[in-house]
């Protein structure tokens, strides 16, 4: 283990095949609750975000001790596999409804795909926050790993840091750098890791986790002093500034539907739009928010958002199945074939250059007070 003083009694490791410019902004801060209203040591920094408007260019627990075979029964549906780990409804009752999202390698690609992506939008950075800026970090949590990509690149940047990643899925590499680790757990179960983190990581979990306070809580309870936690999100719906998608538009009309579900699922994808303040509730400092765009396509004229609009194309083009098949037939009650059905009108808009819409993409950090 690459970090023996650290092991994590709760968690299993999880061997598994491996399956760029600037924009302008301002960032905002969270405003502290009454008990905490007065200035904090460290104030927060600016932070560039891309917040206006888009010009439209031309036409031109515990029981992951072992790693069981039950982890690595993959389920299938319309082609695709999901996880097997813990199915569950978060409502106390015996029936599971399982993760949305697949497991397989046409997803593991497009998560790798989605990585890139971020790096494209933070001009090439792993993380906008401060960590690590003032002190060395010695213990980092990825939470939500996925393939383990953002861990692998992070303990490149960093060799002298323990980085360990969870995850409810073991699609994570097995040849990785010395200090990394991967676990099979599930991060809405209680947290049992024996030592702190100096930074806690996670991104597009939204629609993964029902508890946010729960999750800001345990991240509170388990970061060091002057710790930091970032999340990177998408926010639903989708959105568009000037009109050229309407209420009529499948491409909005599946994001709404999207959301629905989820909601009825019980992990709600709108659950960004509460972060910045669920942070604040659970003790967090210095809370920014930065908010970016990520364009349907390229439809843009600014060169950086029109490569990141074809990026977000792919990115969209691949998720789109894995997004909607377990999330409307199991939330929304529909068939396959009505879901096959819209998704192929949902294409069509993704591709259209006269649709001007973008997917609010969301960053959020905060510091434990000293």
């Amino acid at each position: 283990m690459a970090d023996s003083s650290a092991a994590e009694p709760s968690t299993a490791p999880a061997p598994a095949p491996a399956p760029a410019t600037t924009a302008p902004a301002t960032a905002t801060t969270a405003a502290p609750a009454a008990a905490s209203s007065s200035a904090t040591a460290n104030p927060a920094p600016t932070v560039p975000q891309n917040t206006g408007i888009l010009e439209v260019d031309s036409p031109a627990n515990s029981e992951t001790a072992s790693v069981v075979s039950s982890i690595f029964k993959y389920r299938e549906q319309s082609g695709r596999t999901f996880h097997a780990y813990r199915d569950r409804t978060g409502t106390g009752s015996d029936e599971f409804i399982p993760y949305f999202l697949p497991n397989d390698e046409s997803e593991t690609e497009r998560l790798d795909l989605q990585h890139n992506l971020v790096l494209l939008t933070q001009d090439d950075r792993l993380h906008i926050s401060p960590a690590g800026k003032d002190k060395p970090l010695k213990r980092v949590l990825d939470a939500g790993c996925g393939t383990g990509i953002w861990s692998v690149d992070f303990a490149d940047e960093n060799p002298e840091t323990s980085v360990v990643g969870i995850d409810i899925s073991p699609i994570q590499p097995s040849f990785v750098p010395p200090k990394v680790e991967f676990f099979v757990d599930d991060l809405e179960l209680e947290w049992n890791y024996v030592n702190p983190f100096d930074f806690i990581y996670t991104r597009f979990m939204t629609g993964s986790i029902k508890n946010w306070p729960m999750f800001f809580s345990q991240s509170f309870q388990h970061l060091q002093p002057g710790g930091w936690l970032e999340i990177c999100d998408i926010v639903s719906p989708i959105a568009c500034d000037d009109g050229t998608m309407t209420d009529e538009t499948p491409l909005l009309k599946w994001s709404k539907l999207l959301l629905e579900a989820s909601e009825n699922l019980g992990a709600s994808l709108g659950s960004p739009k509460h972060y910045k303040q669920q942070m604040v509730d659970a003790g967090f400092e210095n809370v920014v928010q930065i908010d970016y765009k990520w364009p349907t396509n390229p439809w843009p004229k600014d060169p950086k958002h029109k490569e990141i609009g074809a990026w977000t194309q792919a990115n969209i083009m691949q998720a789109l199945q894995a997004l909607s098949i377990m999330s409307f037939t199991k939330g929304l009650g529909w068939s396959v074939i009505e879901v096959e059905t819209l998704l192929a009108q949902v294409r069509r808009d993704v591709k259209n250059k006269d649709v001007h819409a973008y997917w609010p993409i969301i960053v959020i950090y905060g510091q434990k007070p000293e």
